[in-house]
């Protein structure tokens, strides 16, 4: 596309913070492109954006194949990409079931939602690292990724364990990988809110946060994607709480002298796995 305007492409974009951050943009002049799994959704969602260059594509982010199909779809229909986010996500679900001691064999565990939210977030982010990498930068960046984790990422939930290991690991591939990107001109946050009225859990829930003054309101959410998409921030996890309390939470410090110089020796060690080859 032929365009000076800037591009965005969001997963879970149909609903929910992906479409709230869609609107956001259209109002910023960005054209967008849709990506959720729900197709006729994102297609009705894209007619709301009153956007005519923007587009939807239907997307399963659990596997590489259905995104790397609705990637080249954008890229071929964007032509670059100033932003991505990387926002579709499922909340915790079944995964043993418990038979109370009485059954027999064995029930291989259900891993959709680490296949969604942390396998789903690494591919989309990868696919966008990829193109990234062949754009010129503008304003000093060739592009910039932001994720959305969850205050699981740093709190640890008992009965949300799936959920809660999936989003601690996407909060520490944004701390770490976050880090190292700004050498190749992008970035990489995740917006990491408390509970917000989405498609994920049920009204009663929602109702009952409500009364209590619990639930993130969405402009708290979008502010903190604004943030990253206009701030120089790369490895950053910013929290949402209610009363639309933004805080960037710092990882955590290393613990003495030999650390920190452990941790210095496996940045280099691991460094050269991510330097472009020569050809």
């Amino acid at each position: 596309m032929a365009s000076t305007r800037k591009t965005a492409y969001i997963t879970g974009a149909a609903s929910g913070i992906g479409l709230a951050v869609a609107r956001s943009l259209s109002t910023r002049g960005y054209t967008i492109a849709l990506g959720d799994l729900n197709l006729a959704a994102a297609q009705k969602a894209l007619a709301t954006l009153d956007n005519p260059d923007s587009i939807a594509v239907e997307v399963d982010v659990s596997s590489w194949e259905s995104q790397l199909k609705a990637f080249e779809t954008v890229i071929s229909k964007l032509g670059r990409l100033d932003v991505v986010i990387v926002n579709a996500g499922v909340g915790e679900r079944v995964f043993v079931p418990n038979d109370g001691g009485k059954g027999t064999g064995f029930v291989k565990p259900d891993l959709t939602v680490m296949n969604v939210d942390l396998n789903g977030f690494v591919y989309t982010t990868s696919l966008a690292i990829q193109q990234m990498r062949r754009q010129e930068a503008q304003g000093g960046w060739r592009g910039k990724i932001v994720g959305t984790a969850s205050v699981c990422g740093f709190y640890c939930v008992p009965t949300l364990p799936i959920y809660t290991a999936a989003k601690h690991g996407a909060v520490g591939f944004v701390r770490s990988y976050g880090k190292y990107l700004p050498e190749e001109q992008i970035s990489l946050n995740a917006v990491c809110p408390h509970v917000l009225r989405t498609g994920i859990s049920t009204s009663a829930f929602y109702d009952s946060l409500e009364s209590q003054r619990l639930l993130v309101p969405m402009t708290g959410v979008v502010k903190a994607f604004e943030h990253f998409i206009d701030s120089e921030d790369s490895g950053e996890c910013m929290e949402i709480g209610p009363g639309n309390v933004l805080e960037i939470r710092k990882a955590p410090e290393v613990v003495n002298a030999d650390s920190k110089q452990l941790n210095e020796l496996l940045y280099h060690r691991g460094r050269p796995l991510h330097l472009a080859k020569e050809t």
